[in-house]
């Protein structure tokens, strides 16, 4: 079990039977919130915020391939963000929720928008922060795609240590709470080296959703992490090609809803509460 639940009463969670994602239902109340997580973090980044969620909605925590509870498969192609998308349906379809909320953070951004495009119909509203590869523009994600392999290969052959090597590991991050910190790190160790080479090869290079965000079919709300220098340009961007997208400015960084996370929750509850039912 990943460090984080060890401080969080009363969680549910739900390990795959077959090789699907892991998932934890937190206590809450009113619709589900699907929230994803980003690259070498993991669920313990919402302990800050699972509590005042739970007022307006039902979190579940959801872990990427490769970190976490999830398994870290062979197959490249699971790692695709469309075959994320239906990774988060079947996760809908077994909680036997008609219609949801979803939350995607960094990485997980770029799927949970791409999950909305496809899925409109079971989007209550959807939630993101700054994600520099869901905004990512053309010429950036080709030269992803033209590294992949070697990105990859980098990382199988090098194992944890060439992991932690990479400059967005928690362990580098200045601004975290000592205990997100700590469960990030503790977490961080033991995500699997193929699944980390798997998401360099598939999912970072594919995951932007520059193609579909002038269609944004449901209620969108960007939590704006300020102190973020370089996604201003992409904020930017989004407010001026996304439809139905309102932006909330936090006192935050990258890491928007632990670096700020009662500004994050007071946004996120408000626009679950506008959006629920």
């Amino acid at each position: 079990m990943v460090a984080w639940a060890l401080v969080v009463d009363s969680l549910r969670r739900i390990l795959p039977a077959s090789n699907d994602l892991a998932y934890t239902i937190a206590p809450g109340q009113g619709p589900y919130l699907a929230l994803l997580h980003g690259f070498l973090s993991s669920s313990a980044q919402w302990m800050h915020n699972l509590q005042a969620l739970g007022e307006v909605c039902t979190p579940v925590t959801i872990d990427l391939w490769g970190h976490g509870g999830s398994a870290a498969p062979e197959d490249p192609a699971l790692y695709e963000p469309d075959a994320y998308v239906e990774a988060l349906e079947r996760i809908r379809l077994e909680l036997n929720a008609e219609r949801w909320f979803l939350c995607g953070y960094s990485l997980g951004a770029g799927i949970t928008i791409r999950y909305t495009h496809r899925y409109p119909s079971r989007v209550l509203g959807h939630l993101f922060t700054n994600s520099s590869s869901g905004f990512a523009p053309d010429d950036l994600a080709q030269k992803w795609r033209d590294e992949a392999e070697a990105s990859a290969a980098h990382i199988l052959n090098g194992g944890r240590e060439a992991i932690e090597r990479i400059a967005v590991h928690p362990k580098f991050a200045k601004r975290l709470p000592a205990d997100i910190s700590a469960a990030l790190v503790a977490d961080a160790a033991a995500v699997s080296p193929l699944g980390i080479a798997n998401t360099l090869r598939a999912t970072t290079p594919n995951v932007s959703i520059r193609d579909i965000a002038e269609s944004n079919p449901r209620p969108a709300l960007l939590c704006f992490g300020a102190h973020e220098k370089r996604f201003k340009a992409a904020r930017d961007w989004a407010q001026d090609n996304m439809p139905q997208l309102s932006i909330a400015e936090l006192d935050a960084g990258h890491a928007v809803n632990i670096e700020d996370s009662s500004g994050f929750n007071d946004a996120a509850t408000r626009f679950i509460m506008q959006h629920s039912p």
